[in-house]
């Protein structure tokens, strides 16, 4: 059994996503953020960070559970787990971590930032506005640069590194953008959309007792 410790966040998302995918079983903990769930004691012992998601699996690999945070590294860990979605081959799996770390070192960081200076910054900051929202827009570029060239993010197959980038990039027009000029991002956002474990996962929190 995985233990999920989410709330209704891209990161959150990209693990309900690949617990759907996978048909692990696992059991819903909602860390409700805006009452600052994160920063309670218990919590901060599966993740010092505070932050979410986070998974105990109760049958890690020596068979003693084991605590993950990181969103990447739990989506690791299930690809592994499972056998799914992180080839074996290793041109496709270099490829696959690299744009799973292009996630987490660009689109993550890039997006979040300009959420907040657009929507809920105390006081409107111009600058920063106008920076963030244009990496948003060059970051876009390059993930409709190699979407022309591929299905999906690694190449030719579905793995954890679209997981991990969707549930970011399928709101990119709430930035401004006109989704018409990235054609290939839409292409590929619709196409994800449409996947049944993908639209479970959007709701899996729904899963948590009361």
């Amino acid at each position: 059994m995985i233990e999920l410790y989410s709330w209704t966040t891209p990161n959150g998302h990209k693990i309900h996503i690949m617990l759907e995918e996978t048909g692990l079983p696992y059991r819903v903990h909602k860390i409700n953020l805006g009452a600052k769930e994160q920063t309670r004691p218990e919590y901060l012992k599966i993740n010092p960070n505070g932050k979410i998601p986070a998974i105990v699996d109760t049958d890690g690999p020596d068979g003693k559970p084991l605590a993950i945070f990181e969103s990447a590294a739990i989506l690791v860990h299930l690809a592994q787990k499972s056998g799914m979605f992180l080839p074996a081959e290793p041109r496709a799996r270099y490829a696959t971590l690299e744009w799973l770390m292009f996630q987490i070192a660009n689109i993550g960081p890039m997006y979040g930032q300009a959420f907040h200076f657009r929507s809920v910054a105390p006081e409107r900051v111009p600058y920063a506005i106008d920076r963030y929202t244009n990496e948003v827009g060059r970051l876009l570029g390059v993930v409709d640069k190699r979407l022309a060239e591929h299905p999906y993010l690694a190449g030719g197959e579905y793995t954890i590194a679209d997981i991990a980038c969707w549930p970011w990039v399928r709101n990119s027009h709430s930035f401004g953008f006109n989704m018409e000029n990235y054609p290939n991002v839409q292409r590929w956002v619709s196409a994800i959309a449409e996947r049944p474990a993908v639209r479970r996962g959007l709701k899996a929190l729904e899963k948590a007792a009361a």
